[in-house]
């Protein structure tokens, strides 16, 4: 609510001096309901029109604040939005309940892709899992709820064991393909070699290329020996032990280079942070906002309201709350 015309409210400093004035003219004279009481009766006539004098006052002051002229603002925004379209391709291998992070990889991986995607309101994203094969757990789109929910219930052991690089790749650049954006890219992270899967990782990146689609890979994970599973039960949960972690951090430069991403290696959680930032700087959505303001009269309502007063005030003074004055 804003007023058009604010400079009419200091009439509004009258109002004291001549409710002085007219205050003093009422006391000089002395009003006598009609027959119905006797002379100086508290009776609910006098009672109801000692409060007549009121509705005038209320309707002065509506009048004043109408010239005001009060308006509803509304404000409409506009967004063109250049969006980005972005498919993550993230590893679900056994290797990725690793306990270098804490409390594993693909949580932490989980925690830091939810947020990424937070950050990217004007963007089409979806989400790809691969570990022997892949699949893809949501397609591209603009609710960023969705992608979130997906990426939080992603679990290891959903799928046959191994790490196929290049499968993943390939059902995110499929996903991706027939995309109308400019700017298309995927973010990979896996956290081992590729030892699964019928389409080689550079075959998927050629494939990437060609397309125009940018790939940045993300290795997570120390190497060396770590809290790994090593085999698993019949209930599907692992059993951990020691194991040597190998890491094909070249393979991971190659398919960046490939399609002119950019290759990450990600040691805790805040390196893995750092990089999503990084890419979320590199990969700017082009927004023009345009703002629209529609405003809405109000002034006749309590114009109307004003003269809803005077006029009850008049009908009860000349009918039925009349009285003489002596």
């Amino acid at each position: 609510m804003i007023l058009a015309q604010p400079i009419w409210l200091l009439l509004l400093l009258v109002l004291p001096v001549w409710y002085l004035i007219t205050r003093t003219q009422r006391d000089l004279s002395l009003r006598v309901p009609q027959p119905a009481g006797a002379l100086g009766a508290a009776n609910w006539r006098a009672r109801l029109r000692g409060s007549l004098y009121w509705f005038r006052w209320a309707a002065l002051f509506l009048a004043i604040l109408a010239m005001a002229r009060p308006q509803l603002l509304w404000q409409e925004q506009k967004i063109n939005a250049n969006a980005v379209d972005i498919m993550l391709a993230l590893d679900i291998s056994p290797s990725m309940l690793s306990k270098d992070f804490d409390p594993d990889r693909l949580a932490v991986a989980k925690r830091v892709a939810i947020e990424f995607v937070e950050k990217r309101p004007y963007d089409r994203l979806g989400l790809v899992a691969f570990s022997a094969e892949a699949f893809t757990q949501c397609p591209l789109t603009t609710d960023r709820r969705v992608v979130q929910g997906f990426i939080e219930a992603l679990e290891v052991g959903r799928l046959e064991d191994g790490t196929a690089i290049g499968m993943g790749l390939a059902t995110a650049v499929n996903r991706l393909k027939d995309s109308p954006s400019r700017s298309k890219i995927v973010i990979l992270l896996t956290d081992g070699e590729n030892n699964a899967g019928y389409i080689s990782p550079m075959q998927a990146a050629e494939l990437a290329a060609t397309l125009g689609i940018r790939v940045y890979t993300v290795g997570i994970g120390t190497e060396g020996v770590v809290m790994s599973p090593a085999q698993r039960a019949p209930d599907g949960s692992y059993f951990f032990a020691p194991r040597q972690m190998e890491f094909d951090t070249e393979l991971l430069r190659q398919i960046a280079q490939a399609t002119q991403g950019r290759f990450y290696r990600a040691y805790s959680e805040r390196d893995l942070a750092g990089i999503y930032e990084e890419i979320d700087r590199l990969e700017k959505t082009k927004i023009e906002i345009r703002t629209i303001q529609r405003s809405t009269e109000v002034f006749y309502w309590l114009l109307g309201v004003a003269l809803i007063l005077l006029c009850l005030e008049a009908g009860l003074r000349w009918g039925l709350l009349r009285s003489v004055t002596i």
